[in-house]
């Protein structure tokens, strides 16, 4: 490993950075997991958090109750606001960095909702910076908050087609997995998992129980319960490799998911 970095180094500041040699070199430097007892929960907005109180205090319970035996980074997803607002602003002519900084506002308010009614519990909420202090908030209370949009904000990433953001709060959520190399991504959504196609609108629709990165994307799905730029992500994965989509509106399924149990749909990238 010495000579592997070494040999790097001196790569590094005799090469450009886009450099393929260069590129293949970072591979040997080894893979540092931040927080590798963590698990990030995504709650879905318009599935989870727009139904009101019906649907979020029993899963608020839930999280309170599965803190004593799992580190907790749970995000939020923006929801229907989200896509009122998108709207609006498409409609004036706004670009793709305008929308990502509204879709993070309403991310951050379902943030806010969630942690108020976990105040009383100790679990906070942090954005930006306040990322910094995700360990602390963990050894203290195992759980923490955070809007599930990427901070992109005006560097947002332009489609290459319309104006809606590509990476919004799934990503987002998974892009935090990833980078602190926690050991499971659980996204709690108001369906059992992946179908065939959207059951809202097709009865007869499929269920998946598990699926690969590649087959889903063979499957060319319109419609589909997880943002599709996840799976181009899970493919370039170190750490995170699965994912795990649950229906959050039955009761005991977040806790067995976070347990390890197969209860929704499976995604892996291998």
């Amino acid at each position: 490993m010495p000579n592997e970095m070494a040999e790097l180094e001196a790569l590094l500041m005799e090469r450009s950075l886009t450099d393929m040699e260069l590129l293949r070199a970072t591979d040997s430097a080894p893979d540092y997991r931040i927080l590798p007892d963590a698990s990030v929960v995504k709650i879905g907005g318009q599935s989870v958090i727009d139904r009101g109180r019906a649907a979020v205090y029993p899963l608020v319970e839930e999280l309170v109750a599965a803190r004593k035996d799992h580190q907790l980074l749970i995000g939020t997803g923006a929801g229907t606001r989200a896509r009122h607002l998108y709207s609006i602003a498409a409609d004036l002519g706004l670009p793709t960095g305008v929308l990502t900084e509204i879709g993070s506002s309403v991310a951050g308010q379902n943030a806010s909702m969630l942690g108020h009614l976990m105040a009383k519990y100790g679990v906070s909420t942090v954005e930006g910076a306040g990322l910094s202090a995700v360990p602390l908030y963990l050894a203290e209370v195992r759980a923490v908050i955070f809007g599930g949009m990427p901070p992109f904000q005006m560097w947002m990433r332009v489609p290459e087609e319309g104006l809606i953001p590509p990476y919004r709060t799934d990503a987002g959520c998974f892009l935090l997995a990833e980078t602190f190399g926690c050991k499971a991504m659980i996204y709690v959504k108001d369906e059992n998992g992946l179908y065939s196609g959207n059951p809202k609108t097709k009865p007869d629709a499929e269920f998946i129980p598990r699926v690969t990165v590649d087959e889903m994307q063979a499957m060319n799905l319109h419609d589909a319960v997880i943002e599709f730029p996840v799976l181009d992500l899970m493919k370039s994965a170190r750490h995170v490799r699965s994912i795990q989509i649950i229906n959050g509106l039955v009761p005991g399924n977040l806790t067995r998911a976070l347990a390890g149990e197969h209860v929704g749909t499976i995604i892996s990238a291998d």
